[in-house]
């Protein structure tokens, strides 16, 4: 079957990838709404002086950006129930899991971007009569914010292509709906079309963070 010489298939199709593309921007969205503070707290709590604290949070980061998503993603979803004894939805198994690994990186990037800040920043904002608090919040995370914009935007394109690991436990994202056409047809074309829709969100976000880049582009530090 050739979507391509056949409008009307074609537009079928793309309302059918449409309703699971509907999954993959649940997962993307709610793992960058869960992820980004919470990588934030794991990056601090990594640079902590006390090693009860930081030692396991080290671990915890070696493990996530160590071993594959997909095997995390099974792991949260088959053995954290079989271990706590509870039921967890497909959906949330899988938003459970890409925040945690999210978070790890993005634990990293922040704490390169906290680490390149000079010393003496902190030692200006103590003369100023700022606390440690108020330092890291007006004249630190400022700094920081313009200096993880990039490696930030590269996980989050990675991000809307790791979406379609969801297809593993069965959750209906974009990927397996034009897998599961692809099949039903023998083509390659919905896979295709899947591909454009990734193509295309990765290009609005690619613009979003060079308007970003842009408006910071008044601070040189």
């Amino acid at each position: 079957m050739s979507y391509f010489n056949d409008p009307t298939a074609l537009m079928k199709l793309i309302g059918t990838l449409a309703d699971g593309f509907q999954n993959t921007l649940y997962i993307f969205f709610m793992t960058l709404l869960f992820s980004l503070p919470l990588g934030l707290l794991v990056a601090l709590g990594r640079m902590s002086r006390h090693k009860w604290l930081s030692a396991p949070i080290g671990l915890y980061i070696l493990v996530m950006r160590g071993t594959p998503l997909m095997l995390q993603i099974f792991a949260v979803h088959f053995m954290i129930p079989n271990l706590l004894g509870i039921n967890l939805d497909r959906m949330l198994s899988t938003i459970i899991a890409f925040v945690l690994n999210y978070a790890a990186y993005f634990a990293e990037i922040y704490r390169g971007g906290i680490l390149a800040i000079p010393q003496g920043q902190y030692e200006a904002g103590k003369v100023l009569g700022f606390t440690r608090q108020q330092t890291f919040i007006r004249i630190i995370f400022p700094q920081v914010f313009k200096r993880i914009l990039l490696p930030t935007s590269n996980e989050v394109i990675t991000l809307v292509k790791d979406t379609s690991l969801a297809t593993v436990i069965a959750v209906s994202e974009i990927f397996r709906a034009a897998k599961n056409e692809a099949s039903r047809t023998a083509s390659v074309e919905p896979l295709i079309v899947a591909g454009l829709f990734y193509l295309v969100m990765n290009a609005i976000i690619t613009q979003v963070f060079n308007y970003i880049v842009r408006k910071m582009d008044y601070y040189k530090g």
